[in-house]
Parts: C-alpha cells; sequence; structure tokens
C-alpha cells in the first residue's frame, strides 16, 4: 500500500516556514496503519532485534506494535526529566544550543541488539543522538527506522547504521 497520500502536511508548524508532515492521519485509518507496522516488520525483522527504542514522543507509535509483533521489548528515548528512575544521557549539539536525550539506566543490556525508531528523519540530530545513547550504555545499535524522511537535510548523513524509511519527501 502507498502510505503518502495517509500523510497530511501542515504549513507553518510549530513555527512560520516549516511545512509539519503529519503521521495523524494515517494513525486513524486501519488499514493503512497495519501496512505502515507490516512493512516496517519486514524491515526491521531481518536485524533480529532483542529490543527497539523508541524517540520521544511519535517514535513511539510503531516501536511498541512492532516490539509486541515481534515478541521483544521496547523501551524510550524521552527529552530530560521525563523518564522516572534512574536514568542515562547524552547531550548533544543543536543549530543554537544543545539538547538531551535519556534513557532508563536499566533499560538495555550490554551487547543487546537494538533498532531505533522514529516517526521522521529530518536532519538527523535526535536519531544521532539517539544511536549514541544506546552505544553509550553498550548496546548493539544494529539499525534504525522512520515511517517519513525528509530529503534535503542531511539526516541519512548523520546515522552510522543501516538505515531505512518507508516513504520520502523532498523539502
Amino acid at each position: 500500500m502507498d502510505l503518502k497520500p495517509h500523510i497530511r502536511t501542515v504549513p507553518d508548524f510549530p513555527k512560520p516556514g516549516i511545512l509539519f508532515y503529519d503521521i495523524s492521519t494515517l494513525l486513524r485509518e486501519p488499514k493503512a496503519w497495519r501496512s505502515c507496522i507490516h512493512q516496517m516488520l519486514a524491515i526491521i525483522e531481518p536485524f533480529e532485534p532483542d529490543m527497539l527504542l523508541g524517540i520521544e514522543s511519535r517514535g513511539f507509535l510503531p516501536a511498541a506494535p512492532l516490539a509486541l509483533e515481534l515478541g521483544i521489548g521496547f523501551s524510550m528515548i524521552r527529552k530530560t526529566g521525563k523518564l522516572p528512575g534512574e536514568t542515562i544521557g547524552h547531550t548533544y549539539e543543536l543549530e543554537y544550543g544543545t539538547d538531551t536525550v535519556e534513557l532508563q539506566a536499566d533499560a538495555l543490556s550490554k551487547g543487546q541488539k537494538v533498532v531505533i525508531l522514529d516517526d521522521l528523519l529530518a536532519t538527523g540530530g535526535t536519531m544521532r543522538a539517539s544511536i549514541d545513547l544506546a552505544k553509550k550504555v553498550g548496546a548493539d545499535v544494529c539499525a534504525a527506522a522512520c515511517i517519513i524522511e525528509l530529503n534535503g537535510l542531511g539526516g541519512r548523513d548523520e546515522i552510522d547504521v543501516p538505515f531505512s524509511s518507508l516513504m520520502s519527501f523532498d523539502v
């Protein structure tokens, strides 16, 4: 199934000049959402991961059902202060400043094979930081995947593991 018709674009969100690619329209359509999950499953399954990591917050949406389908665990990568208990963080550079992503300290074991998921890849900064965080705790990041990739922003160049997306848009 072609999923592109199920993605809504919203101009000037969250700020003027940004064209937002909204997956909520995909989520509302059961046949399209099921197809999305099955297409991502075909990408992820060959890597034989032990755990899926979803990036806050829309990365949780594909990661949770995919983990269930694969019979493996799922853990969340979140911004600072959003996870209970002890966390491990990784601070990364933004165009103007820094940001930090965190993982619960007991979420991964050394050597565990993980795939990292998000809804969209733009500049690649958050995905890169999430990969670095998982590696920092000793995980084997075998791949990363997104539903949507925005071409022309250099995101794929930031990723040093196999990467796949279900669809792409030129920006």
